[in-house]
């Protein structure tokens, strides 16, 4: 099947646009539906949001970016609003990563440079590991933990879940509007989260609360670790000082594994270090792209 792109109605070229495309299952072609953001010119770039989150996550630095690339911002599958993974395609990295390159395909996109966070982070070195990338940066990448440090990880994220789905909207609503009630819903992930709208605040803890590929993301983590070599491109991994959720000596590990990688701390920033400090995530994506 070919894809097809359908831009929503009443958005712009940089609002959202869907897009459905076949990918191989062991059952035979099984269609994918991606929602995505995209502006910009010049050589593509595609932006990979973490688990819970959506592609918003990536507003801070969209414009920035967008001033020097071709910017497409995606929603995952099971992730904001992009429907979940059809049947017999499993929400492990073997099977989400040909599901990227067939994204980028149905785009018309070819080796587009790549960042990610966290999750998609990790998506993003594997897509730089299968050679469908040109660059890679990777903030704060999911992989390189120890067993202590990926159950603590995992019981941080599945708290903040359950308080996602257990807090009926106006509630939500009503934390969001003071600095105290934002740090509450998440000063797990921001080392900044009272500088927040309140707006974001709001969409982003319905978006973890709906995440229907959450559960099956987070089991298919428990055993993958990132051992990898990432050859004959460019790699940077950058790490929060104040990442509460994926602790910073985590980038040690993965230097270590992708010895050609640049290391980069942001100083003062937490695990979406997009909110914290955009202007230093923005540069340092258009570094390792340019």
């Amino acid at each position: 099947m070919a894809a097809t792109v359908t831009e929503m109605a009443g958005a712009s070229a940089s609002q959202v646009s869907e897009v459905s495309f076949d990918v191989e299952s062991a059952a035979g072609p099984r269609t994918v539906t991606i929602r995505y953001r995209r502006a910009g010119t010049g050589e593509p770039l595609l932006l990979l949001h973490g688990i819970g989150h959506h592609r918003q996550a990536w507003d801070p630095v969209f414009d920035i970016l967008a001033a020097e690339r071709d910017v497409i911002a995606v929603d995952l599958p099971g992730f904001g609003e992009s429907p979940g993974l059809p049947d017999r395609l499993a929400y492990d990295p073997e099977s989400v990563l040909p599901v990227l390159g067939a994204l980028c395909q149905a785009l018309g996109v070819e080796r587009p440079h790549v960042a990610g966070n966290s999750l998609g982070g990790v998506l993003a070195l594997g897509m730089g590991r299968d050679k469908l990338v040109r660059s890679v940066t990777a903030l704060s990448p999911a992989g390189f933990w120890s067993e202590a440090e990926r159950r603590y990880a995992f019981t941080m994220l599945l708290a903040l879940r359950r308080g996602a789905k257990v807090l009926p909207l106006p509630l939500i609503e009503r934390l969001s509007r003071s600095v105290a009630g934002r740090t509450m819903l998440t000063s797990a992930i921001y080392a900044h989260p009272g500088r927040r709208s309140p707006e974001a605040v709001v969409a982003e803890t319905l978006a973890l609360r709906d995440a229907t590929g959450f559960e099956q993301t987070l089991a298919a983590g428990r055993d993958d670790l990132f051992r990898d070599a990432v050859n004959g491109l460019p790699v940077t991994v950058a790490w929060g000082t104040r990442d509460r959720l994926l602790l910073r000596r985590q980038g040690i590990r993965a230097k270590h594994t992708i010895p050609d990688a640049r290391l980069v701390r942001l100083p003062g920033a937490g695990h979406v270090p997009m909110h914290d400090d955009p202007a230093s995530v923005a540069r340092v994506i258009l570094d390792t792209s340019a």
